[in-house]
Formats: C-alpha cells, structure tokens, sequence
C-alpha cells in the first residue's frame, strides 16, 4: 500500500498548484455607463452627445446606403494627462454579445473623427463614429482585449431620425404649419353728415 504513496502525493501536488494559478487569475470587471454619463478610460473621459440612425447618408446627388442602418454616435473625449492621446477605434456590442466595428469611411458623416485620431493633453475632442449594423440595442464599447477591463456606454434605441426622413418623403409628415391668420374685418364706412345750408 506504501508504494502508491508517492503517486497520490505528485497527482495532490498537481491539483494544489492548478487551484493556486486559478484563483490567482484576476476577474476581468465590466463597467457600463449610461448614456450621458462620463465614461473613464486610463486617462480619456468619453462622453456620448447624441446617437442617431439613419437610412441613408449623404445627399440625393451622392447617397450612400448601408447593409442594415448607419449608427452615428457624437461624443467628446477629454484627455486629463499631460501629452498627447490616441482616441481608441470603439466597437458596437448587442444584448447577445455580438460585435460591430467602426465604419472607416466618413463620408456623409458631419463633424466624422476619423480613423487615426489624437487628443492633447487636458483638451477636448468632438466628432463622431459611425457604424453599420441591425436595428438593436447597443454598447458602445470603448476597451478591446488589450485592456484590463471592459467599459461600455447603454445607447438608447431611437428612429427619431429614420421615421421623421420617412414621413418626409412619403408627405405624411405630423408636423402642422400654423393656420394663415384672417385679416381683421374692416369697420362699414361711415356716410358723412349732410351738409347744412344758411338761411340768406
């Protein structure tokens, strides 16, 4: 029974030191903010302004369509450090965890950040991002696997822009113009008294 003492002691050391190396793995922490909210990064503050979507981009001589919507997210980005910062590509993620990538062409996009993009140092850049993806709710992600963590902002879903372009072209537009205004009616003139005659 000895001889197969140092057999179960090698397999407890093995299962000692699997149970040391996993509880030493840190968790990965996941920060959501909501929109609106200031969003921490390192040392970049993102803030999102206004998310839109869009049918179509562009004017009716250029338009450019997308495979399912244009998301245009404006946000500003606040670099508290004392150089200069790249601003990361960000990322669009579904409530079922599937993934959208920033769009590399501007066109159409007013105030576009680009793709190589900087902030200086304890100043604020605007602009905005543009993606193509379904109709959902979406995370703007602003970590990639490269970060310690994942920071998200909650992006409410919203057609304000894509039902008001739509009830545009078919004219069925909700918005009222105000009725004319009636000029007041005129006073009936009066006849003017009749003239008196002196006696001679």
């Amino acid at each position: 029974m000895f001889k197969f003492r140092p057999f179960f002691l090698f397999i407890s050391s093995v299962f000692a030191v699997v149970l040391i190396a996993c509880s030493g793995t840190p968790a990965r922490r996941t920060f959501t903010y909501m929109n609106g909210d200031k969003a921490s990064v390192d040392r970049l503050t993102f803030s999102v302004v206004d998310n839109q979507v869009f049918t179509r981009l562009g004017t009716d001589q250029n338009t450019r369509l997308p495979q399912n919507r244009f998301y245009v997210v404006d946000l500003s980005v606040f670099n508290s450090g004392s150089s200069d910062a790249a601003i990361p590509a960000m990322t669009l993620v579904d409530d079922s965890g599937k993934t959208y990538d920033e769009l590399t062409d501007g066109s159409g996009v007013a105030r576009w950040l680009g793709v190589v993009r900087h902030v200086a140092a304890n100043q604020t850049e605007t602009g905005a991002v543009v993606f193509d993806a379904p109709a959902s709710h979406y995370k703007l992600k602003l970590t990639d696997d490269t970060d310690p963590q994942d920071v998200f902002i909650d992006l409410p879903l919203s057609f304000v822009n894509e039902q008001m372009k739509k009830q545009l072209s078919e004219g069925t537009s909700d918005v009222q113009q105000a009725p004319d205004i009636e000029a007041a009616p005129q006073a009936p003139a009066v006849p003017p008294p009749p003239a008196v005659q002196k006696k001679k």
